[in-house]
């Protein structure tokens, strides 16, 4: 109970800076800052405090090639969901993230040898359940992603399962060359994605520097900073089944901050579907206790 305490605690603090970091990010969009620029800023401010305190950690890319998956699971992530919470119902697009016991049941085998037994597909077929209910809306004819927001979503959310099992797949190796990876991953994906939309004429440059937005761009990347820390102590210690569940909280941080500032809607189809998602996420964590 006491091993399991603190990295149980350090994931709840990495839920509770993604599940209200949806409101800077649109504060810093609000200001000019589109979201990626956002990321990029966060994560390169990220990756030079490690290099300066940890100037070697570059050294563990080298010598395990998989931090570098590592790396583009995490920046994908990153990219994914801070783009879809600022364009895209906050309830919904953190639902369609936690698809966690789906993505699980589909990369565990590979990545971590776990077969899926019959409990992991009836977890599948519940997470899918859920998904199609929360697609499903009255105006589409078939159950499929209606917006950028929600392809972003599904897409962060595979890349955070992903992010999950490598972790603990990775425990064995520097805890330094993962942060750097995963900090790393964020800044390489935003920064590029950001470059490519502006060259592409999707988005807008960097506004010039003001106190309007740098102040919340640094009190964010300090947030995010912390909760990356914290998601890689608390997940390469724990089991991947358990990360799914204490993740859980970041619905809960997310939904009740963005139903009370009017950024999200919860609506009967999106109770029941998402009841079903985060069962199926309950049921891989009793799962992962008692094997």
């Amino acid at each position: 109970m006491q091993n399991s305490l603190l990295p149980a605690l350090a994931l709840v603090l990495n839920a509770l800076v993604w599940g209200v970091s949806w409101w800077p990010f649109r504060e810093l969009q609000r200001h000019g800052l589109h979201p990626l620029w956002a990321t990029a800023i966060i994560f390169v401010f990220s990756l030079l405090c490690l290099l300066l305190v940890r100037p070697g950690a570059w050294r563990g890319l080298l010598r395990h090639p998989m931090l570098w998956l590592l790396m583009a699971a995490s920046g994908l992530t990153n990219v994914g969901f801070n783009w879809a919470v600022t364009m895209g119902d906050v309830v919904r697009v953190v639902l369609l993230f936690y698809l966690m016991p789906a993505w699980v049941v589909l990369l565990a085998w590979p990545l971590l040898g776990e077969r899926p037994g019959a409990g992991s597909l009836l977890r599948l077929a519940l997470a899918l359940t859920g998904l199609v209910i929360v697609l499903k809306t009255p105006a589409s004819p078939w159950p499929v992603p209606e917006s950028l927001a929600d392809w972003l979503a599904l897409m962060g959310g595979f890349s955070f399962a992903l992010t999950n099992i490598l972790l603990r797949r990775l425990n064995q190796t520097p805890g330094e060359s993962r942060i750097l990876a995963m900090f790393g991953g964020g800044a390489l994906m935003a920064t590029g994605a950001a470059v490519s939309g502006m060259g592409l004429g999707l988005m807008a440059a960097p506004p010039a520097p003001s106190s309007a937005w740098i102040g919340v761009a640094i009190l964010i990347s300090l947030a995010f900073l912390a909760g990356n820390l914290a998601l890689q102590y608390g997940a390469s210690r724990l089991s991947a089944s358990t990360t799914s569940l204490i993740m859980l909280s970041e619905v809960v941080f997310a939904s009740a901050s963005s139903v009370m500032l009017g950024a999200g809607e919860l609506s009967a189809r999106t109770l029941f579907g998402g009841g079903l998602i985060l069962l199926a996420v309950l049921l891989a964590a009793g799962s992962s206790q008692t094997t």
